[in-house]
């Protein structure tokens, strides 16, 4: 079912959820106006049909120690299939990359890291970045402060006149 056929009570779940996932059923239910087994129902349905991938907790990085948030740009050398694989198991090992996206353009890795500080950091692109297969160059954008951050996705596309 494609979003455009999820109705509007569909669309104040997955909008209430995405703000607070740990609502009960019972709570949604009040919140959209159906009763409880309706909205399990409603809620199921979701999940089977892939709209909904999980729930998870958000935790604070800075109390975690994790300070510093940085969009590593990777230049990397041509690699076989096989050593790609191997790049991207890699990085599905490391923590601290949150975020990890091919790109177009100059570089061909978009990563989001978090760091305790800078020394930490420079000790982890050598020590974990550089021993990756095929990466040849690394460019970090450090962020100063942080004006938005979410995990809610529009429910829709919006239209532009």
């Amino acid at each position: 079912m494609p979003a455009a056929e999820l109705d509007a009570i569909d669309m104040k779940i997955l909008t209430l959820l995405q703000r607070d996932a740990s609502l009960t059923t019972a709570e949604l239910a009040e919140k959209v106006g159906i009763s409880q087994s309706p909205c399990w129902r409603r809620i199921q349905r979701l999940h089977d049909e892939g709209y909904i991938k999980g729930q998870v907790v958000i935790v604070d990085r800075d109390k975690l120690g994790f300070h510093m948030q940085i969009f590593a740009q990777v230049k990397m050398a041509r690699l076989s299939d096989e050593e790609r694989q191997t790049f991207f198991r890699g990085v599905e090992t490391i923590p601290e990359i949150l975020e990890c996206y091919t790109v177009f353009g100059e570089m061909d890795i978009l990563m989001k890291v978090v760091a305790p500080d800078v020394k930490w950091y420079q000790e982890f692109i050598f020590n974990s970045l550089m021993k990756l297969p095929g990466v040849q160059d690394i460019r970090s954008i450090v962020t100063l402060s942080e004006a938005k951050s979410t995990t809610a996705v529009p429910l829709k596309p919006r239209t532009f006149q």
